[in-house]
């Protein structure tokens, strides 16, 4: 799998209307929305928000979605998320504003035109293949934390949070692969 480490975004004419595609990395459904939003408020005058994502839930399944945003059905969102799925991204949104230009393209001729654009954006996006990380909370001795901290550092961890009390208290993020080694390594008392 792959995900977006930098925003992809292209703009095109098809037949008088303009198309512009955004593709982005999001991580959670309220990215998306917010994504959304941002696009909804930078493109008012525009006639179609189409777009289609896929993003990873706690549990370790999927989100899909698409919409068409008042197009005939299946041919607008659709075509974005099989770019997607095509692909094999996930943790991605991918949005394309269509401004009306007074020519009709038909059912495929739409489908060609939003799954293009979109095609364009993610060709223009950083793409890198996906790590799939898991957040814990870990309670250690303070003689053990420069140890641990350097392990986490080697497995491209990341240190979230950190709270001292009689011990430490670390909430980090790190590769599911590598989470059974380091708990090993680290046993919790």
């Amino acid at each position: 799998m792959f995900h977006i480490s930098k925003a992809g975004f292209s703009d095109q004419t098809i037949n008088k209307s303009r198309f512009v595609a955004v593709a982005e990395h999001c991580i959670t459904e309220r990215d998306v929305m917010t994504l959304l939003r941002r696009l909804a408020s930078e493109h008012v005058h525009a006639h179609h928000l189409v777009f289609a994502y896929k993003i990873q839930n706690p549990q370790g399944g999927y989100s899909l979605r698409f919409h068409d945003a008042g197009e005939p059905s299946g041919t607008a969102g659709k075509p974005i998320l099989q770019y997607i799925e095509g692909r094999d991204l996930v943790n991605v949104c991918v949005a394309v504003i269509r401004y009306f230009g007074g020519i009709k393209l038909g059912t495929g001729g739409l489908a060609r035109a939003y799954g293009g654009t979109a095609k364009l954006a993610l060709d223009a996006a950083v793409i890198v293949p996906f790590v799939e990380m898991r957040q814990i909370e870990i309670v250690l001795d303070y003689a053990r934390l420069d140890s641990f901290t350097h392990e986490l550092e080697k497995l491209n961890g990341q240190l979230l949070d950190k709270r001292f009390d009689e011990r430490v208290t670390l909430r980090i993020s790190v590769p599911a692969k590598d989470l059974a080694a380091l708990l090993n390594r680290f046993p919790q008392t």
